[in-house]
């Protein structure tokens, strides 16, 4: 997983919205200028976080502005990374994913810095229409920093890494074949559980846990696929939930989490859009 991209109408009021949630400051700002967009993000232990607006035209200016037309912001896409985006496209079409090679591309750091990317895309009929992008970074390695804590936020009270992204289908045999066979995703775990009305598949990738949910009832199930929501890990749930309420958060009180042997609170508006989660396992008593 290289990062999740997350489509917001104000860049500024979405920075503040997750340098509060995560108690991280961002690691870069970049601006895509043949794209026509502005992006912001935080690197994790696991992943990057990045947040994109349109900042003028072009071809993913047009993509996010369709996004926020359409739905509102949200998540937009999932980023795969690859060492080598031609070879690894060649893979997916043998395997029934027709991926298209883009151009060359660039964007630059406020401070100046160039770099460079190739990225190839799936399209929407034959992913789900979900947006997964294979992406290789050109030249020099991708320095982007990790993410620092805020001033005044502990290593404890803050968000290292991401536990797993949410993907709501209408057809879990589809997404099977997506994720495993075509895309080559470990899946760690195929269940059904009619207490809760949903059968879930669970896969893996590097670090990262792609949670895909069915509902039982078919009256309940989406016209179509969509990236919905984020759990983000933390050691001590209650420790970052009692610091983001400090700080004016609406965090729902602590319960006992789904998975054995965790606890979860749910970390209300404003999100941009994301229903998000803390996880993490239950706290000893003292």
């Amino acid at each position: 997983m290289d990062r999740i991209v997350l489509a917001v109408r104000d860049l500024a009021s979405a920075e503040s919205i997750y340098t509060r949630m995560l108690g991280r400051t961002p690691s870069g700002r970049r601006e895509d200028r043949s794209g026509g967009t502005e992006r912001l993000l935080y690197r994790l232990s696991n992943m990057t976080l990045e947040l994109v607006s349109v900042f003028g035209s072009g071809s993913w200016s047009s993509i996010v502005a369709s996004r926020l037309d359409m739905g509102g912001e949200g998540l937009l896409a999932l980023f795969l990374r690859t060492d080598g985006v031609v070879a690894a496209a060649e893979t997916l079409k043998a395997r029934g994913l027709p991926a298209v090679v883009l151009a060359e591309n660039e964007g630059h750091d406020k401070g100046g810095r160039v770099r460079r990317w190739r990225n190839a895309l799936i399209p929407p009929e034959a992913s789900r229409e979900l947006m997964i992008v294979i992406n290789e970074v050109l030249g020099d390695p991708d320095d982007l920093k990790p993410a620092p804590l805020r001033e005044g936020v502990t290593e404890a009270e803050a968000i290292s890494e991401l536990d797993h992204v949410v993907v709501m289908t209408r057809d879990a045999e589809a997404c099977k074949r997506f994720f495993g066979d075509q895309l080559g995703i470990r899946l760690a775990l195929d269940h059904s559980k009619p207490e809760w009305g949903v059968r879930q598949l669970f896969f893996r990738l590097g670090g990262v846990t792609i949670e895909v949910v069915q509902s039982l009832d078919e009256t309940k199930v989406p016209e179509k696929d969509f990236l919905w929501g984020l759990a983000w890990k933390a050691s001590n749930v209650a420790t970052v939930a009692a610091r983001l309420a400090r700080e004016g958060a609406d965090v729902s009180e602590v319960r006992i989490g789904r998975k054995k042997g965790t606890e979860v609170a749910t970390i209300r508006k404003p999100t941009c859009g994301v229903p998000t989660l803390l996880v993490g396992p239950i706290a000893a008593e003292s």
